[in-house]
């Protein structure tokens, strides 16, 4: 790995730094429009990304593990480094060393041995360890991508729960605004029935349809909440908290269309996971150079100071001291071990095996990308034909209710023109939703991140 590879990582680090402090001032800012508005977060998809980035634990996990792959280089770097130490050692002799001269035998040394000293080694040449410096380099790299694919995954997922929790409010407000108008039918309709002018029937079918429509607006308030308390838990934020977001579905639907002229042209450069691929493969090719340094000599050097004493008696402070030092070079040569060569082909079968991953990856994840436009496609279409259809239903229900307001009508078609209404607009809101979903598992895929452009 290259000094650019390591100043990229230098330079997405500080621009990390960078988003932080931006982020941390928001929070601030958040914090203080809390308690202006009693506990309650008032925020757009821009504020609810920053606090996600800043609260989530998975973001928090993965920059603590670059931090961890740093200090692993600095330990390889320390390998470099002298080794200092000292040392000492008390030998006491249970019986000494006896030795025969001229016929005479006598007793050599003494009862006890005393050392002590300093002791340096350094690695003078050591290729293992040159090659493991280059290879902990792509590991921080990898490590940074990680934690942009953790990045691009939480904007993905607060994304779409951001844009689920906007569906369940549009859908609550259209159900919620059905059941007022069937409860207003019901009134003019009960109104007419206690004067004689409309049947029990018509009473009863506008009481059926009012009493139905209920508990479908029950239904979506509960899948408010939970759409809301969703968004909470990857927001990183705790659930005492309450939030509201600003807009609603429609607003994105001239965006769309700005969307598709801008998204016709991709490409995968920017995927994480075949980054990821592509780093794994550089990390087995920096394995297979340490491998290859097994069959290459090291050799290091050692230098020694000692002091020793020799006495027949315990007395330590009054042991004549003798310094000694000693330089030593060590060599060694490998002359054969079996399994260097058999770990070397199992690292050249993983890089195969690694290879043929990421083509069957990248046309997996170019079926994925064709997919989702054909969605966003597909979703513009509908929402263009959705939005007449409401049109169209709103208007049919005009005509329905003042048919029935001037006696040439009946319940049933006030009833149905009421239920188109609401399936119209209900379809409409889907369409859109449908559309926004499909473009934030694109820009997944393609590995677009707003924060670094």
């Amino acid at each position: 790995m290259n000094d650019l590879g390591m100043k990229k990582v230098k330079c997405l680090m500080c621009k990390k730094m960078v988003l932080t402090l931006v982020m941390a001032l928001a929070l601030v800012s958040l914090q203080a429009q809390e308690m202006e508005n009693g506990r309650v977060l008032t925020l757009n998809l821009e504020q609810v990304l920053e606090i996600s980035l800043t609260e989530n634990p998975t973001i928090k996990v993965a920059e603590e593990e670059i931090l961890l792959k740093k200090e692993v280089r600095r330990e390889t770097y320390a390998s470099l480094l002298p080794e200092l130490s000292l040392s000492g050692s008390y030998e006491r002799a249970v019986k000494k060393m006896a030795m025969s001269m001229n016929g005479q035998t006598f007793e050599v040394g003494t009862d006890n041995t005393a050392t002590g000293g300093l002791q340096i080694g350094l690695p003078v040449f050591a290729p293992a360890l040159y090659k493991t410096i280059n290879l902990n380099k792509t590991d921080i790299l990898l490590a940074v991508e990680k934690a942009r694919s953790s990045k691009l995954d939480l904007v993905n997922q607060v994304t779409k729960a951001y844009y689920q929790l906007l569906l369940s409010q549009d859908s609550y407000e259209v159900l919620q605004k059905s059941y007022e108008n069937a409860k207003d039918n019901f009134e003019v309709v009960n109104a007419k029935y206690e004067q004689g002018v409309v049947s029990e029937y018509d009473k009863i079918r506008a009481e059926v349809q009012m009493r139905n429509i209920w508990p479908t607006v029950v239904s979506a308030k509960n899948g408010v909440s939970l759409a809301n308390l969703q968004l909470k838990v990857l927001m990183g934020i705790d659930a005492e908290y309450d939030i509201s977001i600003v807009g609603n579905l429609k607003d994105y639907e001239l965006s769309m269309f700005e969307q598709q002229l801008s998204n016709r042209e991709w490409n995968l450069m920017n995927n994480s996971d075949l980054k990821q691929l592509d780093l794994n493969s550089e990390l087995l090719d920096r394995t297979l150079s340490i491998q290859n340094t097994n069959f290459m000599p090291t050799l290091s050097a050692s230098f020694t100071y000692m002091y020793r004493a020799m006495e027949n008696n315990l007395a330590l402070a009054h042991y004549d001291w003798k310094p000694y030092s000693t330089l030593s070079l060590t060599l060694s040569i490998p002359l054969f071990k079996a399994t260097n060569f058999t770990k070397i082909k199992q690292t050249r079968i993983q890089k195969h095996q690694l290879g043929f991953t990421r083509v069957n990856l990248e046309r997996q994840l170019r079926m994925q990308a064709t997919a989702y436009l054909d969605n966003m496609n597909a979703s513009t279409e509908q929402v263009v034909s959705n939005k007449q259809s409401v049109l169209q239903a709103q208007k049919g229900r005009n005509i329905a209710e003042k048919r029935y307001e001037v006696g040439k009508g009946t319940i049933l078609e006030l009833n149905d023109s009421e239920v188109a209404l609401t399936q119209a607009e209900l379809t409409y809101h889907q369409s859109i939703y449908d559309y926004l979903t499909a473009k934030a598992d694109l820009d997944k895929v393609l590995g677009k991140d707003k924060f670094e452009e």
